[in-house]
């Protein structure tokens, strides 16, 4: 069995979490502190495919909540962090080439079969909407992805009531059987535009090609983002 892994793919949003871990600190042991950042704990998830030939798992899930800088009303920001592990025991070997979207894009649901199997792992932003299975099939107006967000790591979506995208946090590249891991720290997330409440759920996502194609999803715990 191989072993591939991705271990702080965001640094520029890792140091932006430093400054923001600090933040937190001295907000939480300020007694009556206007405005603190809230973290909030996530569970561990797991997934198997009824095939038996794909498992996936999430460990150390954890947001750091904050409102925004432009102190609007509409904005807030928030840190992700967590650690997607894919266990795959068949899969036909393959090389990577052109997505199957439109425009050499990704595929639907930010994923995409494009010559090789493949892990995506990332965040389903939605404005005023509760995020249940059914309302991620309903929803979704698009995706983005942190991989081509500006300098620092840092990424904007701007959403609108009853809008729901994905932001993709980094994919790899399932060639053969193996473990695959993508793990990210305090990867930062900006949301405009929603004057109502927001709400954040994780997504893994192993897409395996071949004959006995197979899509597999984890989600997790929806959370409150202000």
């Amino acid at each position: 069995m191989s072993e591939n892994r991705t271990h702080g793919l965001r640094r520029g949003a890792r140091f932006a979490g430093v400054g923001a871990a600090a933040a937190v600190a001295i907000g939480l042991f300020s007694t009556g502190a206007a405005n603190a950042d809230t973290f909030v704990p996530l569970p561990d998830g797991q997934k198997a495919a009824p095939s038996g030939t794909v498992t996936i798992t999430r460990t150390g899930e954890h947001a750091l909540i904050s409102s925004s800088m432009a102190a609007n009303g509409a904005g807030r920001v928030v840190w992700v962090s967590g650690n997607a592990v894919a266990d795959i025991t068949e899969t036909p070997e393959g090389t990577a080439g052109p997505n199957n979207g439109a425009a050499n894009g990704r595929g639907s649901n930010n994923s995409s079969t494009h010559g090789t199997s493949q892990l995506n792992t990332g965040y389903i932003i939605g404005c005023q909407i509760s995020i249940g299975e059914d309302a991620i099939s309903a929803g979704i107006s698009g995706g983005v992805s942190l991989s081509s967000a500006s300098i620092g790591g840092s990424l904007g979506v701007n959403l609108g009531p009853g809008e729901v995208k994905f932001v993709q946090i980094d994919s790899k590249d399932i060639t053969k059987a193996g473990v695959y891991s993508v793990e990210y720290q305090d990867a930062e997330i900006q949301i405009q535009g929603c004057a109502g409440y927001a709400q954040a759920r994780a997504y893994t996502v192993v897409e395996v090609i071949g004959d006995h194609y197979s899509k597999t999803t984890l989600y997790g715990q929806p959370f409150s983002i202000g």
